[in-house]
């Protein structure tokens, strides 16, 4: 997101020839360089315990099955937003999150962070931004996405390990 305007005072920034950086926005007001934000989230490959199974989503009336995901509150780390998303989405427990990777969704302008997770209970209690889900085989769940969504990208990267 390019930044126009200091999100601390509100002045007009000013592009500025930065000693380490390509030129950067300036605030006079501030006195301090401001980068651009963007949002960050999380997505969560949710297996079962015996990390045979994953389980997939659907959402907002779309067809596809997706990954659970949501953004990162202020003030949490990545794996508390990701515990509390599949809290809210599903009502069930993540355990012991772990990082996978990362990749910047442009159409959004969102860094997610990809995890592995294991769930301790077998069956969801879906939230209201949950329309569906299912659990599949983890070899198919990457068939099954949305072709050429974020999911598909997410899943490609895994590995396919598990410490289950």
């Amino acid at each position: 997101m390019k930044l126009n305007y200091c999100p601390v005072c509100g002045k007009p920034l000013r592009l500025r020839p930065h000693p380490t950086e390509p030129p950067t926005p300036w605030c006079e007001g501030c006195e301090d360089w401001r980068f651009p934000l963007f949002s960050c989230a999380v997505s969560g490959i949710l297996l079962d315990k015996s990390g045979k199974r994953m389980l997939l989503i659907r959402q907002y009336g779309e067809p596809d099955p997706v990954l659970v995901a949501g953004y990162v509150d202020k003030g949490e780390t990545a794996e508390e937003a990701l515990i509390r998303e599949v809290r809210e989405e599903l009502g069930m427990t993540a355990l012991a999150p772990r990082f996978l990777g990362s990749h910047y969704y442009a159409p959004s302008e969102t860094l997610m962070l990809n995890f592995l997770a294991v769930l301790s209970e077998e069956s969801p209690s879906p939230g209201p931004e949950v329309d569906g889900w299912e659990w599949v085989k983890v070899q198919d769940a990457a068939r099954l996405v949305k072709p050429g969504g974020l999911a598909e990208v997410l899943l490609a990267d895994w590995d396919g390990g598990c410490y289950c």
